[in-house]
C-alpha cells in the first residue's frame, strides 16, 4: 500500500459574481454562482439583507432571486442557465465575467468566496449568530455573564434563529461522526423539556480547560421515585464515538449550558 498522502481530487469550476446596482447606491456584490463545470450544477449563495438595500416592493423579489436561479440552472443546465443570465442582465442585477478555477469541495469554496467577497449588513437573530468559544457561552448563558461575540456568522436560510441561539466550535473526535472536529456547531440555551438523549454542551467541574471542562456529550439518567418525589441515580455523559469512554456524573459535578443543534460547517 503507498504511504503518500491522499490527495483531493480537483475540478474544473467557473466562478461568477452577481452585482446588484439598485438606485442611489453604488454597485457591490450581491452573491456568489459557482459552476461545477463536470457536472453541470451551479452551487448559489446571495446575501440575505435586501431588505437593508432596498424598497419593500424591490426587496420582496430580490429575496425569492437564490430559488428562482435554483430552479432555473436545474431546468436549462447550469452552464445554459449562466450563459443566459450572462446574455440578460439587467441595470440592477449583473453578472462579473467568469473565472476559472479548480475546486476540491464546493461548498467550502462557495462559503469562503462570500465570506472575503460579499459583505452583508449583519441583523442579529435574523440572518446572523453570535460566535463565543466555549468558555464564553458557558459564562454568557450559564453564568449570566456580559460577553461580547468573537463575531457575528451568516446563517443558512433554512435555519429558523431564535435569540437563545449561539454558535461554537467544538474540538476533539469524541462526538464523530456526528460532529467532526473542530466544527462550527448550532446551539440553543435555556435546554427545556426531557434532557434524555439529547447532545448537550455542559461544563464538567471537575475537569480543567484542556482535559475537556466545556464539551458536547449525549445525557442520559436513570431516575428513582422517593417519597419526596424523585431522584437521579445514575447520569452518564456519552461520546458518540467508541473510541472514547463516557463519564458518570452527580448532578452537582456539571451544569448544562446548551443543547446542540446542528453542524454549521
Amino acid at each position: 500500500m503507498s504511504s503518500a498522502s491522499t490527495v483531493a481530487t480537483l475540478h474544473r469550476a467557473d466562478c461568477v459574481f452577481l452585482q446588484a446596482a439598485l438606485p442611489g447606491r453604488p454597485p457591490e456584490n450581491a452573491g456568489v454562482l459557482l459552476l461545477d463545470v463536470q457536472a453541470d450544477r451551479l452551487h448559489v449563495r446571495l446575501r440575505r439583507d435586501w431588505s437593508e438595500m432596498a424598497d419593500e416592493e424591490e426587496a420582496e423579489v430580490l429575496e425569492l432571486f437564490e430559488h428562482d436561479i435554483q430552479l432555473k440552472a436545474n431546468e436549462l443546465g447550469a452552464d445554459a442557465f449562466l450563459r443566459y443570465l450572462e446574455g440578460s442582465a439587467s441595470n440592477i442585477l449583473r453578472v462579473t465575467d467568469r473565472e476559472p478555477m479548480q475546486v476540491a469541495d464546493f461548498e467550502a469554496r462557495l462559503r469562503r468566496l462570500y465570506k472575503e467577497y460579499v459583505n452583508p449588513k449583519v441583523l442579529p437573530y435574523r440572518t446572523h449568530l453570535p460566535v463565543f468559544t466555549l468558555r464564553a457561552a458557558a459564562g454568557k448563558f450559564g453564568g449570566e455573564m456580559e460577553v461580547e461575540p468573537e463575531e457575528w456568522e451568516e446563517t443558512p436560510p433554512d435555519l429558523r434563529i431564535s435569540p437563545d441561539m449561539f454558535l461554537a466550535h467544538v474540538t476533539g473526535r469524541s462526538m464523530e461522526p456526528r460532529i467532526p472536529d473542530d466544527s462550527l456547531c448550532v446551539f440553543r440555551a435555556n435546554v427545556v423539556g426531557t434532557r434524555q438523549g439529547k447532545l448537550l454542551l455542559i461544563e464538567n467541574y471537575g475537569l480543567s480547560e484542556n482535559q475537556g471542562r466545556y464539551t458536547v456529550k449525549r445525557y442520559r439518567s436513570e431516575k428513582q421515585t422517593t417519597d419526596e418525589g424523585w431522584r437521579h441515580t445514575k447520569i452518564v455523559m456519552e461520546p458518540l464515538n467508541p473510541e472514547f469512554e463516557r463519564w458518570e456524573l452527580e448532578p452537582g459535578d456539571f451544569r448544562v449550558i446548551g443543547e446542540f443543534v446542528r453542524v454549521l460547517y
